[in-house]
């Protein structure tokens, strides 16, 4: 069964969604993250994915507050990620509650570093953010496009022992349009080891069955439950 895990996103401490990651093209759907959290929860949603995209832009956690008060009040699991760059970042998301912590960023600018977390912390607790634009990775809020492939970078940190990776075709990001399978099976053929999370694209229930049908083991997704295009009743029954 695949693992379904809604998105928060922050910017100003507001509940928003980007389009393709354009920061001008964002929407405020909530200006309490802590509500929605709690209406994830109480739909029976056991995991969330809270970015901070004040952080990812910055460059620094932005928004710590807000993890911190989800984590406080809910029950939900949550990987947290956006602007997480240095040892302190880490300990402090960790410490306001976040289970997992996913890097982006830093696992293409300081490999060293990101590598470091993964023994520390473990690979059950770090995540490898993995965005792409036609195959090759973006960075800083997906601001900033890199020459890097898509996966010769997944490859480099499997052999470092990276199990958890969250994948979004920004291309595909708040379109729903539906998400970027035939990328997802790519991977996976590469490395049918690893927690693949899809991200990007989702616009309708069938989505997500595709999605699980394709053999992927989980999806985030954000607007499509936003835009009302999927209840949280019919996620609740997959």
């Amino acid at each position: 069964m695949i693992e379904i895990i809604p998105a928060i996103d922050i910017i100003d401490g507001k509940c928003v969604r980007l389009s393709q990651g354009d920061y001008n093209a964002k929407k405020i759907y909530n200006e309490d993250p802590l509500e929605v959290a709690r209406m994830f929860e109480d739909a029976g949603i056991c995991r969330l994915h809270l970015v901070d995209l004040d952080g990812a832009k910055a460059k620094r956690i932005v928004n710590l507050k807000v993890l911190e008060k989800i984590a406080n009040e809910t029950s939900l699991v949550i990987d947290f990620g956006g602007g997480v760059q240095n040892d302190s970042d880490i300990a402090n998301a960790f410490n306001a509650g976040a289970s997992m912590v996913t890097g982006g960023s830093i696992a293409v600018r300081n490999k060293e570093l990101f590598s470091k977390w993964i023994d520390k912390y473990s690979s059950d607790k770090i995540i490898l953010g993995a965005d792409c634009k036609e195959h090759k990775i973006a960075v800083s809020g997906w601001q900033e496009e890199t020459s890097l492939d898509v996966l010769p970078f997944i490859r480099e940190y499997t052999k470092k022992g990276i199990y958890y990776v969250v994948c979004t075709d920004i291309n595909k990001d708040g379109m729903l349009e539906g998400p970027s399978i035939k990328l997802y099976k790519e991977i996976l053929t590469a490395f049918p080891d690893l927690y693949l999370i899809a991200s990007g694209g989702i616009g309708s229930l069938q989505d997500i069955l595709d999605l699980e049908k394709a053999g992927i083991p989980a999806v985030i997704l954000g607007k499509a439950i936003y835009e009302n295009k999927i209840s949280l009743d019919e996620l609740s029954r997959i």
